[in-house]
């Protein structure tokens, strides 16, 4: 079967036990001898879809229960499989489709407007429910910040927090602006620890919802507003902008109109951070199942892509800091949360949405550990003598 000499070609360190929806076994690298990792193919399609398009025929079959993984869990399988895999290509068929995909997403990545908050309702306003069952109790839906690897969610998290806040330089009284505010937990922290008023905005009504009735809560009234409101539309200045984990939503054709937008307003002495789920590899199209099921719209850029935008723009990097690592622990702890709530989450969806939601945590877990994604921190001002000349402020 020309299935298993892919995968043999693929599979270099360790392997598994392949058996076909004929029942027929086949030994995939080198297993272990006393209890292999299996995987089970219960459809007979698979033998030709998972050779043409893994990358998004692998996801289905799992989702949809085609597929069984034995003497092991979804992220063993996967670990091994990134693990081989690294920054890399899965077959030829597949560099041909993505350059396919590429060609198509060139023409309709266009995410004007109203195709925005379409892309943005389809994930984010689900169910803000399912969101406390696996985030953090301030509902950062974003990287954290693991000083250790053994920080807990809730302390990464405020470390993140800090961090940016850090990266602001803030002073008493400014203006900030969060572009694509989420759930709320930043911009409240922001005046909470900086007595600043702040302005948040975002496409999704269950975030805006959500983030108006922590404002209340809190006594914000007087410092905190949020918005539901297109970063594009926006008319008064501030003296910071920060935005954390919507880039990835701009769309590659919008990320001249997104940084000449930050830089018209921002003051003449503010400060910009962007932080942004990246790639290290050269620029390539987005993960096919992650498009289909997860982010319609999303893409994560390589660096190449940013800086001449940025550059354009009239903004200067006075800051770049890449974090590796931290994203794979983050996911880590929501797919483990999420584990826990399977009942919880079943009784809300069904079993098919909690096998397409823990693939899609532990893929992404799997990519940031394994493969080419990490997060960007961009530090954005207009001129060189804004942000302090060393790090000191921040550390």
């Amino acid at each position: 079967m020309q299935l298993v000499s892919f995968l043999n070609n693929l599979f270099k360190k360790d392997g598994f036990v392949l058996i076909d929806a004929n029942s027929k076994k086949y030994i995939i690298g080198t297993p272990d001898k006393t209890k292999p990792l299996t995987l089970k193919l219960l459809d007979k399609n698979l033998h030709f879809k998972l050779l043409i398009d893994p990358d998004l025929y692998f996801g289905e079959a799992y989702t949809d229960g085609s597929l069984a993984i034995e003497n092991g869990s979804l992220t063993d399988f996967l670990e091994l499989a990134f693990k081989n895999i690294g920054r890399n290509e899965t077959n030829n068929y597949g560099y041909i489709l993505n350059k396919m995909r590429g060609t198509y997403r060139y023409f309709t990545n266009f995410n004007f407007a109203k195709r925005s908050k379409k892309n943005v309702a389809h994930h984010y306003d689900i169910s803000d429910g399912l969101y406390e069952l696996f985030l953090d109790s301030k509902m950062q839906y974003s990287c954290a910040y693991f000083k250790n690897e053994n920080d807990t969610l809730e302390t990464a998290q405020n470390n993140k927090i800090n961090h940016i806040i850090k990266k602001l330089n803030l002073k008493p009284n400014q203006k900030v602006l969060d572009i694509g505010s989420g759930w709320g937990s930043l911009a409240i922290e922001i005046a909470k620890q900086s007595k600043c008023e702040v302005t948040g905005i975002t496409l999704s009504e269950n975030q805006y919802n959500y983030a108006n009735k922590k404002v209340k809560e809190n006594n914000l009234e007087n410092q905190v507003q949020f918005k539901l409101a297109d970063y594009r539309y926006l008319k008064e200045k501030f003296d910071r902008i920060v935005s954390v984990g919507m880039f990835e939503h701009v769309g590659r054709k919008f990320y001249k109109t997104f940084f000449k937008q930050v830089n018209n307003l921002l003051n003449d002495k503010g400060i910009a951070l962007i932080h942004t789920i990246g790639s290290i590899n050269e620029p390539r199209d987005p993960h096919p199942w992650i498009t289909k099921y997860i982010f319609p719209g999303g893409y994560t850029p390589s660096m190449s892509e940013v800086m001449g935008p940025i550059e354009k723009s009239g903004l200067i990097i006075s800051d770049l800091e890449v974090l590796r690592m931290h994203y794979a622990h983050t996911l880590r702890n929501w797919k483990e949360r999420c584990i826990k709530n399977k009942t919880k989450i079943i009784e809300m969806f069904d079993e098919k949405f909690f096998r397409m939601w823990e693939f899609y945590l532990t893929s992404c877990e799997m990519k940031f550990k394994w493969g080419d994604q990490v997060v960007f921190q961009f530090q954005l001002t207009k001129n060189l003598t804004t942000a302090p000349n060393t790090r000191d402020y921040i550390y």
